[in-house]
């Protein structure tokens, strides 16, 4: 057998390491791609969800990629379905999504599992029905929006008396979590004694918010108090009962405690907010899609809620 001369050797020895790393790279998996799928950005609530997610990400930058998306405002239901479907093609892992409409998002939901995609829930929650008429589990990780909004609404009621007269702004009336928020208001209206003359949504944004208070205050001058779904239909609730000549004289709640709606809290123009922690929901989403990913675990697996915490906040 023919010796190789030292040369020879290390010529072999050099494209010896120059094949490793190649054949290593082809047994390393890429890793999980995450979609997380957002209502409105113009939403302070929804940006502070992304930069919690972004920042966890950062944080573990070695074990996902991640893609944030958001709609253009509350109603954009048709955009967001869009969304999803190009997350399908980009063939994401797993897909976090907080959904517009709690029914008209399932469709593709049960498009993207059925692509097998991990499907993760948070913040509004999907129509049980709707799910079970396309046969699919999804899990959801958010808050009781039910007992947060009575938290607020029990602290209002301190200041009310019986057969004080009360309005609720809802959110998008077709939302899970709108409509459990209103469920709570009432919860705690109906403790008091309140009279709950209207509900009328809002659809989660500022102007609507306003104009729907503007008009609520036309019709029952004598109200005593608001209960708005979200913080930004409280701004613009403010922004009503200013304009009416009425500030100090109705009340108002609100929920999710916004950063724009804290100099409101300290000087009475608010009385309290909901903390739902919306930084930590998009991270509690994600880890659970991460985990399931990772485990190769089926999404039929995967039913259940995760409850989040909520906090009063007052001034």
């Amino acid at each position: 057998m023919k010796k190789l001369t030292r040369r020879q050797f290390a010529l072999a020895a050099l494209l010896a390491c120059s094949v490793l790393p190649a054949s290593v790279m082809a047994q390393t998996p890429a890793k999980p791609k995450v979609a997380l799928v957002m209502k409105s950005l113009a939403n302070e609530f929804f940006l502070n969800m992304e930069n919690g997610a972004r920042e966890h990400q950062k944080a573990h930058a070695s074990q996902y990629d991640l893609i944030a998306n958001g709609i253009k405002d509350e109603q954009d239901t048709a955009n967001q379905i869009k969304i999803v479907e190009q997350m399908i093609v980009s063939k994401v892992s797993a897909l976090v999504i907080a959904p517009a409409d709690s029914k008209a998002l399932v469709p593709v939901v049960k498009k993207a599992i059925d692509a097998g995609i991990i499907v993760v829930n948070i913040d509004n929650k999907l129509d049980d029905a709707a799910l079970k008429e396309k046969g699919i589990s999804v899990p959801f990780v958010g808050p009781d929006n039910r007992k947060g909004a009575k938290l607020a609404g029990d602290y209002l009621g301190k200041q009310l008396h019986k057969g004080d007269k009360v309005a609720i702004i809802e959110g998008v009336s077709t939302t899970v979590n709108a409509q459990q928020r209103t469920l709570g208001f009432q919860d705690a209206m109906k403790e008091v004694g309140a009279n709950v003359v209207t509900v009328q949504s809002g659809q989660w944004e500022i102007d609507q918010g306003n104009k729907v208070a503007a008009a609520i205050l036309n019709a029952h001058p004598d109200i005593k108090a608001i209960l708005a779904g979200n913080d930004n239909m409280a701004l613009g609730a403010v922004a009503a009962i200013r304009a009416s000549g009425k500030t100090g004289k109705v009340l108002l709640v609100g929920y999710d405690n916004i950063n724009a709606i804290k100099p409101m809290l300290k000087d009475g123009r608010v009385l309290a907010t909901v903390d739902q922690f919306a930084s930590q929901q998009a991270v509690n989403g994600i880890e659970i899609a991460l985990k399931a990913v990772t485990e190769k675990k089926s999404q039929s697996s995967l039913g259940g809620i995760v409850e989040t915490k909520v906090s009063l906040i007052t001034k």
